[in-house]
């Protein structure tokens, strides 16, 4: 696994004049030498030193051939789709990020590339869900937001064996705790907006692929399309990812910690969290992510919208917002939220229920979070007459 000594060191110092923060070149052109002759670069849109660098520590931690960073998760995405032709097939997870679900169904489908969604955690359910149109298989694991598990390493090699493109979005994990192309994934993608910049400050995406044919391909299209990372958010992504790995240890201690108290909770009927014993999935993610992450979700005794928008909108330390992976502790209702453009009954399918609430931990101490829930959960009684949940008298 990655050492925070190599993460660290990844980070070039700048080779021009020995400057141990990566310069912003803020910068749209570059003076040529002649006609078609430059130092590299040409226009910023093509390619920019800053987000080169960005780009090349990516894909070393990631341990890939090519990265390339967009102006959003979804901008690489999109990216990936367009490796695909009309008549071709996504055998996507079923509990998928709400953005990924709309933009594979609202926007290519009308193109003729359907998506089929499958229970990824289980090996035989891939390997039945493959059909001759089946070219890409796209996996979030942990999944967003009921935390599953799959095996990367299982469903790479069903990938190769019908010649299917395996992608992992691996922005839960980051590279600190799982490397998805050393496990036989073909691309890796990451929302940097999350961990990777790690101070809820940017919007950003990363791509980085196995091998140097795809790379070219996806460069392209990044290009030809324009979608890229301006040169001053590509210098915060490195920012932050110069304390990914004190960040990612903190994170997952703490989370651990808030799993436990919730498992125990009467109000509390269900906790997803990898790294509880309990998960039905615990051993391979230990094996493949290393520790449980930063993020849980759990569901309530009264599984209803009411319940969770009660919880939800009355911790103090936990701010209600959409998004993850920043330094302060954000609480979320996925069906009201990232989750409501899915249809709710696909999303109860997929084990979103109407009560599940996300919590991404940040940087606060454990104790101090526990107590804002505790002042939550704890307060927490049935109104029999109505079945609402009622939090210091209020609805």
């Amino acid at each position: 696994m990655l050492s925070a000594t190599q993460l660290i060191h990844a980070i070039p110092v700048d080779p021009l004049t020995g400057a141990i923060s990566v310069p912003i070149y803020q910068t749209s052109t570059f003076v040529q030498e002649s006609p078609g002759v430059n130092k590299g670069f040409d226009y910023s849109r093509s390619n920019n030193p800053t987000r080169a660098a960005l780009e090349s520590l990516i894909a070393e931690l990631e341990g890939g051939s090519t990265g390339l960073a967009f102006a959003s998760g979804l901008a690489a995405i999109d990216a990936v789709v367009k490796l695909l032709k009309t008549g071709d097939e996504i055998l996507a997870v079923d509990d998928i990020y709400g953005g990924a679900y709309r933009l594979f169904t609202a926007v290519y489908e009308q193109y003729g590339i359907t998506v089929n969604f499958v229970d990824t955690s289980d090996l035989k359910k891939v390997a039945d869900a493959i059909t001759a149109k089946t070219k890409l298989i796209w996996l979030e694991t942990p999944t967003n937001p009921t935390l599953k598990i799959s095996d990367i390493g299982g469903i790479a090699k069903i990938a190769k064996a019908n010649g299917c493109l395996l992608c992992v979005d691996n922005t839960f994990a980051t590279p600190v705790l799982q490397q998805p192309l050393l496990l036989g994934a073909d691309i890796v993608i990451h929302s940097a907006t999350k961990y990777l910049g790690g101070h809820s400050d940017l919007i950003a995406g990363i791509l980085v692929a196995k091998e140097e044919t795809v790379g070219a391909r996806l460069k392209f299209f990044q290009n030809a399309c324009g979608a890229v990372l301006a040169p001053f958010d590509s210098w915060l992504v490195i920012r932050g990812i110069e304390t990914l790995h004190l960040r990612m240890k903190h994170h997952s201690r703490t989370a651990l910690k808030l799993a436990q108290y919730l498992a125990q909770h009467p109000a509390v009927a269900h906790v997803n969290y990898p790294g509880l014993p309990s998960h039905p999935n615990h051993e391979l993610a230990i094996q493949q992510g290393k520790t449980g992450g930063g993020i849980i979700s759990f569901t309530l005794v009264n599984d209803t919208n009411e319940a969770a928008i009660a919880v939800t909108s009355n911790t103090q330390l936990f701010k209600l917002a959409e998004s993850l992976g920043g330094i302060k502790s954000l609480i979320s209702h996925p069906a009201n939220m990232t989750h409501k453009s899915i249809p709710a009954e696909k999303r109860r399918a997929a084990g979103v229920k109407d009560s599940l609430i996300r919590l991404s931990i940040g940087l606060e101490e454990a104790e101090d979070l526990i107590v804002d829930l505790a002042s939550v959960l704890d307060s927490l009684e049935i109104n029999e007459s109505s079945n609402a949940y009622l939090v210091n008298n209020e609805y």
